[in-house]
């Protein structure tokens, strides 16, 4: 395993200092997926939810989300978002969420992607509660991560 970077000598969480990295186009795509009875998939289908357009709350909430990042997890550096692509798909299960970001700059964009897509699932799950309660949000993870040097 290799060495963890937000740890100091003396084993106390610190914020990595980038300050010497070259800036570079910084890209991460993530993905999740919340499971909901059909009568909820119906309800989403039909826009017939008491709260609202779900799959439109859930894409705004994530790019809100994705957006405040820093605000949130601890050691995670502010950044200049340049894009912030949220989708949700209504499959035969429930709703599939997926979350591409994008900035040129001294650090990845991960954790922005993945907070961007657990915050959609979590207003689907807001948003949803009332008829359903049985939903489950199986999963959520990092697709594609990647940085290229600009020149």
């Amino acid at each position: 395993m290799s060495k963890l970077t937000h740890i100091d000598s003396e084993g106390k969480a610190r914020m990595v200092d980038v300050g010497n990295k070259p800036d570079q186009l910084r890209i991460a795509i993530a993905e999740g997926h919340i499971t909901l009875n059909a009568e909820t998939i119906s309800l989403i289908k039909e826009n017939n939810m008491k709260k609202g357009d779900v799959l439109t709350v859930a894409e705004i909430a994530g790019i809100q989300a994705a957006k405040r990042t820093s605000d949130l997890i601890p050691l995670c550096h502010p950044l200049r978002l340049n894009k912030v692509k949220l989708q949700t798909l209504l499959d035969e299960t429930g709703v599939k969420v997926t979350a591409e970001v994008r900035c040129i700059g001294q650090t990845g964009v991960e954790m922005e992607a993945l907070t961007g897509v657990s915050v959609a699932l979590l207003t689907v799950y807001d948003m949803c509660k009332a008829v359903d309660k049985q939903m489950v949000i199986d999963y959520t993870k990092l697709i594609e991560k990647k940085k290229t040097d600009i020149a």
